[in-house]
C-alpha cells in the first residue's frame, strides 16, 4: 500500500492532499469538499477507509490553502467560485496521470457541499479520464449549464429529510446527458451526522464507482 502526504501543484498554488493507493487499484476516488479541509474530517477518512477495502486508492484534497480559508470563513468566496474550485480539481486529475501508480487508473470524483458542483465542472472538463462522479448533500445547481455536458454516471446522495437537496438532485438529474441516480438515506440531515448514515452514503457511493468501471459512458 502507498500512503503519502503530497502536495498537488494547481496554478501555482500546493494544494495539500492525502494520497493512499492500496496495492493494484481500481481507481482512485478525488474527494473534497468546497471550504472544509477534506483531510482532516473523519467523515470524509470513514468514508475512504470503505473505499480502500474493495481496491480503491482514494485522494484526499484541499482545494483551499490556509491563508485561503481563513479568508473564506470571513467572507466564503471561495467556496462559491465554482470554476475556481473546479480548475483545482482539474489539476489534481492530471496531476494523478502523472503518477506512475495512478497514470493508467481511472479517476472518481466524490464532491460535498459547493465541490459537489465543482466536481460536475471538472467531469465535464476530463471527460476522458473521470468514470463515475458521487455527489454527498451538495449544490450541483450552482454547476449551471456544465450539467449537460457531463458524460460520467453521476450519483446524488441525499437525507431524507432535506427537501432542499431532494430539489436539487432530481432538478439536476433532469439537466445531465448521461446515467445518474438519486439515493436517499431515510431520516438524514443534509451533514449526515449519524454514523450509520454516513455508513451508508459511504456504501452506496462505492457500490456506484465499483459498478461503473471499465465501461465507456463518454458517447456524445
Amino acid at each position: 500500500m502507498i500512503s503519502d502526504l503530497v502536495l498537488v501543484p494547481a496554478e501555482g498554488v500546493p494544494l495539500a492532499g492525502d494520497l493512499v493507493v492500496p496495492g493494484p487499484a481500481q481507481a482512485v476516488v478525488l474527494i473534497a469538499e468546497g471550504a472544509v479541509s477534506s483531510r482532516s474530517s473523519p467523515r470524509d477518512r470513514a468514508v475512504a477507509a470503505v473505499f480502500h477495502r474493495v481496491g480503491l486508492g482514494t485522494l484526499l484534497l484541499d482545494l483551499l490553502t490556509e491563508r485561503e480559508r481563513r479568508e473564506d470563513t470571513r467572507s466564503g468566496r471561495h467556496r462559491f467560485d465554482i470554476p475556481f474550485l473546479a480548475r483545482r480539481l482539474v489539476s489534481a486529475i492530471d496531476w494523478l496521470r502523472q503518477r506512475p501508480e495512478t497514470a493508467e487508473v481511472p479517476v472518481c470524483l466524490f464532491g460535498a457541499e459547493t465541490a459537489a458542483a465543482a466536481v460536475l465542472l471538472a467531469a465535464a472538463e476530463r471527460p476522458e479520464r473521470v468514470s463515475a462522479v458521487v455527489s454527498r448533500g451538495g449544490r450541483p445547481d450552482l454547476a449551471h449549464d456544465a450539467l449537460a455536458c457531463v458524460r460520467a454516471p453521476v450519483l446524488f446522495i441525499v437525507g431524507g429529510d432535506d427537501e432542499t437537496d431532494m430539489r436539487l438532485g432530481r432538478e439536476a438529474t433532469e439537466k445531465l446527458k448521461g446515467p445518474s441516480e438519486i439515493h436517499t438515506v431515510p431520516g438524514a440531515t443534509h451533514l449526515f451526522q449519524d454514523p450509520r448514515d454516513l455508513g451508508e452514503v459511504a456504501t452506496a457511493a462505492r457500490d456506484w464507482f465499483v459498478s461503473h468501471l471499465g465501461k465507456e459512458q463518454h458517447s456524445a
